[in-house]
């Protein structure tokens, strides 16, 4: 067995996870990060929803209820962690613009609107009312996104149709990296009469280089252009996914892919490490303290059995929201169902409450009584609590040495 010694282990390679591992590395402590595999980020628009329920999402978080994680963090830690995120997206080329201070319309792959705070650069251009023109640009067989619905909804819009060779989100995304295949397409876009306010795109225009792609175009044109995200997979929810992962490495973090969780070892009142496996060899990774950050269901923190809900790695106490019969409506597209309050319930130090062990933490989705869709507080939640997880975190190993 191999054996890995690091100051601190983080659980999860999502929003949470890869946000709260950067900031500990940053600051000088040795981190590694383990996970299964991709996380849930990569299935999202790319959009940082900090919370929905209010025109300014900070007067929002102000009006959630009592037992909502968002009231374990001071409002300067959210803030904070929301600078600390444009600015690393900057330096890694994925810019993004919004306020805390104001919600915005998105449009989607099916002509409606989410409503969100901080949007990648690629989709600053989004229409903020019905009246605005649209001259959507789509490609030949593309699976996953809808122009018919958008029109369907919006009279104003125009379409065209590009034949990329391909009808895969992700291969088109990576052809319109090469500069053959670019300068084809702009020679086609110049024949098209586009007298339309904004150009569309599906969120396909490049993966690496998206935002200069969508600037080039938009300059080229003379007209605003701005993506569409597709139904998941999407490539901003990839490329929010893989500036992250750039940036904790950037920071000095390491990353264990693909090694599942498969134990603890404990003594007292502390987990002393990890056991993983990898290629069928077995690994232990030993640390001062732990950030689960595993998210909910979908990510494979929880696990709903027919009497309760079970937490997947260290087993902790998973609140309940009420007996089983109690979990979901009738109403399958309700954003009311209780099984969106199950989840860890934390305090103040964003440690799991009723926990036996004084090393660990936990932040994003795996918390309770989050209630993300109805909230419409995704990713702005996985920022704020991680950035907190991190520094609580912080704070004890300091405090131990």
């Amino acid at each position: 067995m191999s054996v890995n010694e690091y100051d601190v282990v983080v659980i999860g390679a999502g929003v949470a996870g890869l946000t709260a591992g950067a900031y500990l590395a940053e600051n000088g402590f040795k981190t590694a990060l383990v996970t299964a595999g991709e996380p849930t980020a990569c299935l999202s628009t790319g959009c940082i929803d900090v919370c929905s329920l209010d025109t300014n999402p900070m007067a929002g978080i102000k009006n959630l209820p009592p037992e909502h994680p968002y009231h374990l963090v001071p409002e300067e830690i959210v803030r904070e962690s929301l600078n600390i995120f444009k600015s690393a997206m900057a330096n890694t080329g994925n810019s993004y613009a919004g306020s805390p201070e104001e919600n915005r319309p998105v449009l989607s792959a099916l002509g409606t609107s989410k409503i969100s705070c901080f949007l990648p650069s690629t989709m600053e251009a989004a229409p903020q009312n019905m009246e605005e023109s649209l001259h959507i640009v789509t490609f030949t067989g593309l699976k996953d996104f809808y122009p018919g619905y958008i029109i369907s909804r919006r009279p104003n819009t125009k379409l065209s149709e590009y034949d990329a060779g391909s009808s895969n989100t992700m291969s088109i995304a990576s052809r319109f990296e090469e500069k053959d295949f670019f300068e084809k397409f702009m020679v086609w876009m110049e024949k098209l009469i586009i007298d339309a306010d904004k150009i569309a795109f599906p969120a396909v225009l490049g993966m690496a280089s998206a935002s200069d792609i969508v600037n080039t175009i938009s300059i080229l044109t003379g007209k605003p252009v701005f993506e569409i995200p597709t139904i998941p997979p999407s490539m901003p929810g990839r490329r929010l996914f893989n500036a992250l992962k750039e940036n904790f490495r950037t920071k000095g973090g390491s990353i264990y892919w693909a090694w599942p969780v498969t134990g603890i070892e404990k003594a007292g009142k502390e987990i002393e490490a990890v056991a993983t496996h990898s290629e069928g060899r077995p690994n232990s990774i030993n640390a001062r303290a732990f950030i689960l950050a595993t998210g909910s269901f979908v990510g494979g923190g929880l696990t709903a059995t027919r009497e309760s809900i079970v937490e997947n790695v260290f087993n902790l106490p998973v609140h309940l929201p009420g007996p089983r019969e109690t979990w979901f409506n009738d109403d399958y597209f309700s954003l009311n169902h209780g099984i969106g309050r199950a989840g860890i319930i934390a305090d103040s130090s964003m440690r799991p409450a009723a926990s036996p062990w004084k090393n660990i933490f936990v932040c994003g989705s795996i918390l309770g009584e989050t209630q993300v869709l109805k909230n419409g507080c995704g990713h702005g939640l996985a920022l704020a609590t991680a950035l907190a997880a991190a520094k609580s975190c912080a704070e004890y190993l300091n405090d131990e040495l």
